[in-house]
């Protein structure tokens, strides 16, 4: 099995003073060699200020680098400013919210490690336990799997899932043109393109609800279905 050097673990992060903090230092606990990158994309709510004062903490700021956008970007652009930065031979990508569990690392990282995989998606509907929600966002989001598998001939269950990692050197390989959402589809579609070994983990879910402060609407469901038929046809 190959030896992590590094992890990087970049976290998007938009109006999420509720979380933020929490889920960093949920990260910073797992036990792995690793680097944090924080991408503030443009807050507006206490965010910056929480973000602020952590990097006066010496245990946080020694492994987090924290970025910020002057506006609102969107997740892919984070990402692609959070690159810049990666020095680890993995890369994950985690929601600054609480809805995936960052202990979970390590089911990620094994078939990347042990030579099986390139790419890892971390599934909500492989078995891992959830929280029940919304009927309709399920039904979106194994619509938006099925098309994406009719166009890559995969076999994902769970294509718009966080928790993607990848070997650095495959993610920093993508041209990545979306700035939103539509990143989920845009890098499902490269990767298959180039081949990319793609192995599927259960993952437990803990979904909010709007009130708590989900983001993701009806809308993004239809820039991504768009954005499929354009990566795959058009880029």
């Amino acid at each position: 099995m190959q030896q992590l050097r590094k992890l990087s673990v970049v976290i998007p992060v938009f109006n999420e003073e509720a979380t933020v903090e929490t889920l960093i230092r949920r990260v910073l606990a797992v036990e792995l060699p690793k680097e944090v990158i924080v991408v503030d994309d443009g807050s507006t709510d206490q965010t910056p200020t929480i973000l602020a004062r952590l990097c006066q903490d010496p245990e946080i700021a020694g492994v987090t680098v924290f970025l910020r956008h002057s506006r609102n970007q969107g997740k892919g652009a984070a990402i692609r400013t959070a690159l810049q930065r990666v020095e680890g031979d993995v890369v994950i990508i985690q929601d600054a919210d609480l809805e995936y569990d960052p202990r979970e690392f390590p089911n990620l990282l094994e078939p990347i490690l042990d030579g099986r995989a390139d790419v890892v998606y971390g599934s909500r509907f492989l078995g891992g336990p959830h929280r029940v929600l919304y009927f309709w966002h399920y039904v979106g989001n194994r619509a938006l799997t099925l098309l994406c598998n009719m166009l890559t001939n995969l076999n994902l269950s769970d294509m718009e899932t966080c928790y993607k990692a990848f070997r650095a050197e495959v993610l920093k390989g993508v041209t990545i043109r979306s700035n939103r959402f539509e990143f989920e589809p845009e890098i499902t579609i490269k990767i298959a393109r180039q081949g990319c070994r793609i192995y599927e983990t259960p993952i437990s879910y803990s979904g909010r609800s709007y009130a708590e402060g989900k983001k993701i609407g009806w809308k993004d469901g239809v820039r991504t279905m768009w954005a499929l038929i354009r990566f795959k046809f058009a880029d």
